[in-house]
């Protein structure tokens, strides 16, 4: 699936409802983002789950971030296939094509 398909299904699901206001949004963003970097503290930090809590899983979780994502560029009238190319563009072409040392 592509992006464009990505933003497409998440518009056809936002058409029966509103999407949230601008700065909703991005409070949204901010929370998930949130649980993204709790989940990997407990996968990989020091920070363990308290027994009593449950299983994370950092791909719902991601999941989660990315749809906020792609809500806000819907709703800004940003197409992230084409954001994702000129910022591929930048990083292997461009200007930061040196600045990472190469495998």
């Amino acid at each position: 699936m592509s992006l464009e398909d990505i933003q497409r299904q998440v518009d056809e699901w936002a058409q029966t409802r509103p999407y949230w206001h601008q700065l909703s949004q991005g409070m949204r963003l901010t929370e998930e983002v949130g649980e993204v970097a709790r989940e990997i503290n407990h996968q990989y930090g020091e920070k363990k789950k308290r027994t009593d809590e449950a299983e994370g899983d950092l791909g719902e979780e991601l999941v989660d971030a990315m749809f906020t994502i792609v809500c806000i560029a819907n709703n800004s009238k940003i197409n992230l296939h084409e954001k994702w190319k000129e910022m591929m563009d930048k990083k292997h072409y461009g200007r930061d094509k040196n600045r990472y040392e190469v495998k």
